[in-house]
């Protein structure tokens, strides 16, 4: 290339010009008011329906506890303004939107149910959504440089340990539906791996940049891939090994898989080898064939699933009747659905955490269902793009990660009600009761509002005529 051709290519370091620095961030955060004032009016309007269909009138009480958590978002709103302002502009909108529809799902429950009082499944829900809003005002305002978190990879690692060993410990830890993922303070009960998974991508992130050149472009070649060395196997190997002590100890195999699909895929990324897949494929069946010998409740969830409709299965303690009712309900709701409010969702047991989606696609039909798929494709879509966005190894995999985190997830709740998989017990992001996966979730959504905010603000480059 010639040095006319070369001096044609400028690294423009200087500021932007003063209209093109206020313009850009203000056009960006009035996109998003939009659409989170869209997002309230179609959450609203869901309340509404569900009143007028269960009740036959409208009750402020709802809403007056639903404007905390307006109030809440409009302050993450504003927070972005000054602090992120070139921030993602449809994360916030499509989360809330979510959200939203969740609560109002989770509400019409709980009045078929007969349990509106201040300990309803609604409540807690829009307590924890309040406590979800604050934490990721929180985030914004303390990560204020993304980057910085990779100092900190192994002290994340370890608190990603700890927070898995927390249900572990006696007196502390509570089993809950058979699974001992949960602990107990005083009259709160919290998962501790839902924070965990936000932890270990941090620290895979981290250690993946460190030891990239070693994993992958060390090893030997056979039948055109690239296998890595023995010893560098160590890592895909400690993975592995916790995700399966989750599932033996923990009893808890949704997030066993969480875990080891998180590692696979940014190890891929970071190093761009199929053999590393081909191998955590190869050890995920192994897992899968030995969990089924040997541990009874991963084997009856897949009798349940393989043959759900058996008499013998569907009557059994702890069978396939909760997987049937689901499918019966969405069966039900047809392509249109019954409506909010005039469909039975309640019948499947715990459709407010596990079934929400089953509950959901009775009420709204398959139109509806794929509405929400679209909502949280959308959504893992912007947080890949600024992966791909990304100028440095580090940000580019830890964005990844937890749009895969939010994908994977949702994939393993929905494969499972759907029965093209067994089920995990995993909930589905941001609709689901619980408090617990609440707030992670809102917290990865802080993270990547900083990621994209920080994508955007590097030097650009421009070519002069």
């Amino acid at each position: 290339m010639s040095n006319q051709a070369l001096d044609a290519t400028k690294v423009d370091t200087g500021p932007l010009p003063r209209m093109m620095r206020i313009r850009e961030p203000q056009r960006m955060r009035n996109v998003e008011l939009g659409l989170i004032s869209v997002a309230f009016g179609i959450s609203a309007l869901a309340l509404i329906l569900v009143q007028l269909a269960t009740m036959g009138a409208v009750h402020a009480g709802i809403f007056a506890m639903c404007a905390i958590i307006a109030a809440l978002t409009l302050l993450v709103h504003v927070c972005l303004r000054f602090v992120a302002p070139r921030a993602d502009a449809l994360i916030v909108p499509i989360a809330v939107m979510l959200n939203g529809l969740g609560i109002a799902e989770i509400y019409r429950i709980d009045l078929a149910l007969e349990n509106v009082g201040w300990d309803s499944l609604a409540v807690r829900q829009i307590a924890w959504t309040a406590l979800a809003l604050a934490a990721t005002v929180g985030v914004i305002l303390v990560v204020r440089s993304p980057r910085s978190l990779q100092r900190y990879t192994y002290t994340a690692g370890l608190i990603a340990v700890i927070l898995l060993l927390l249900p572990m410990l006696p007196g502390l830890g509570v089993e809950v539906n058979g699974a001992r993922v949960w602990i107990q303070l005083g009259a709160l009960t919290f998962q501790p791996g839902e924070i965990a998974k936000i932890a270990l991508g941090v620290f895979f992130a981290g250690y993946l940049v460190q030891h990239r050149d070693s994993l992958s472009m060390v090893g030997t070649r056979f039948a055109g891939l690239r296998f890595p060395r023995g010893r560098d196997l160590g890592p895909i190997l400690a993975v592995w090994v916790l995700s399966m002590l989750v599932i033996v100890f923990q009893r808890d195999l949704g997030t066993g898989l969480l875990y080891f699909g998180l590692f696979l895929v940014m190890l891929y990324v970071a190093t761009g080898r199929l053999s590393w897949v081909l191998m955590g494929l190869g050890l995920f069946v192994a897992g899968a064939l030995a969990a089924n010998q040997f541990l009874s409740y991963v084997r009856d969830r897949f009798a349940n699933w393989y043959d759900a409709f058996n008499p013998s299965i569907y009557n059994a303690d702890g069978g396939s009747y909760q997987l049937v009712q689901g499918l019966f309900g969405m069966g039900h709701g047809g392509l249109f659905g019954t409506g909010l409010g005039q469909g039975m969702p309640y019948i499947t047991p715990v459709s407010q955490s596990d079934y929400i989606i089953a509950s959901l696609a009775e009420e709204l039909g398959l139109v509806g269902l794929f509405a929400i798929l679209c909502l949280i494709v959308l959504l893992v879509s912007r947080g890949a793009r600024i992966g791909f966005a990304a100028t440095d190894d580090f940000s580019k995999l830890l964005s990844i990660g937890l749009a895969f985190v939010i994908a994977w997830q949702t994939f393993l709740v929905i494969g499972g009600v759907t029965r093209i998989i067994p089920l995990t017990g995993l909930t589905t992001p941001f609709m689901a009761a619980g408090g617990s996966s609440l707030v992670a979730n809102w917290m990865i959504v802080a993270i990547l509002l900083r990621l994209s905010d920080a994508q955007s603000r590097v030097p650009r480059l421009v070519v002069e005529s």
